[in-house]
């Protein structure tokens, strides 16, 4: 066989044993969905009449409020899955497993690779799973065509892959899978700090570019404007540099890591 249908073979190979770890522990896969699912519902039926009359400065309308809070909540789920995929990786560089593989006859940037789809298949399937619990509750893009329905897609995937990246590089410089799941915990708040809740311009001043310049804020506005047509403006370029550049700073920083001495 030739390198490319090796390394193919390979990252087949290692996205199947990724998939199989996350079948064999169902507590941390089903945390992935509860959670967004649980913010979800708490903010729409808890919470959605208070929020909405403060966002519109008008009268309570759950509906509008569902509207706004799906695609913040489509971003935490992506956050949601990133705690794992770092414990995961961690486990691997500190249980032998990767000095194994080290010997065997491998493609080398398989188990990386491995690492990577596991974690942004995870990452869609998830997305879609609250994305039906949103639409059972009232959640609707009506005005949405089917190429703005593909971006947004493409969108989420995109983000999912950067974030990735980045969660295998902090897992790698974990020295133990506690300390991974830790050290993840920023990027799971990212979302919380953004406008997935409630508009930037809500906030207390002091606060906002916090909530500004940060990768999700834009992502979630694109996100907005190709689902219920608000308008993306310059967000849409932002959340491209964030996601290339973060996907490419997580790739390297996961190359290095993973081309040292194994611990």
């Amino acid at each position: 066989m030739s390198s490319p249908a090796l390394a193919v073979r390979d990252s087949a190979t290692m996205v199947r044993r990724n998939l199989l770890h996350a079948r064999r522990y169902p507590a941390l896969t089903l945390n992935v969905v509860l959670t967004p699912l649980i913010m979800l519902l708490l903010f729409v039926y808890v919470f959605g009449d208070v929020m909405s009359a403060g966002i519109g400065g008008g009268g309570a309308d759950r509906g509008e409020y569902i509207a706004y809070i799906v695609p913040g909540i489509l971003m935490m789920t992506i956050g949601t899955t990133l705690v794992g995929t770092s414990v995961s990786v961690a486990d691997d560089m500190t249980e032998g497993i990767i000095a194994r593989f080290r010997t065997m006859a491998i493609h080398r940037g398989s188990v990386l690779i491995g690492h990577v789809v596991g974690s942004v298949l995870r990452s869609v399937i998830s997305v879609t799973l609250v994305g039906a619990v949103a639409v059972a509750i009232g959640f609707r893009a009506a005005d949405a065509t089917v190429v703005e329905w593909v971006a947004a897609f493409l969108l989420l995937a995109l983000v999912a892959l950067a974030f990735t990246w980045m969660a295998i590089a902090v897992g790698m410089a974990s020295p133990n899978g506690e300390a991974a799941g830790n050290n993840a915990v920023p990027l799971v708040i990212l979302p919380f700090i953004s406008s997935a809740f409630v508009p930037v311009d809500a906030m207390p001043g002091w606060f906002q570019p916090v909530a500004q310049y940060q990768p999700f804020t834009p992502a979630i506005e694109t996100l907005r404007g190709l689902l219920l047509g608000s308008g993306i403006g310059h967000n849409g370029w932002l959340t491209v540099v964030w996601c290339v550049g973060l996907a490419v700073l997580g790739y390297f920083w996961s190359k290095s890591l993973f081309n040292r001495e194994p611990r």
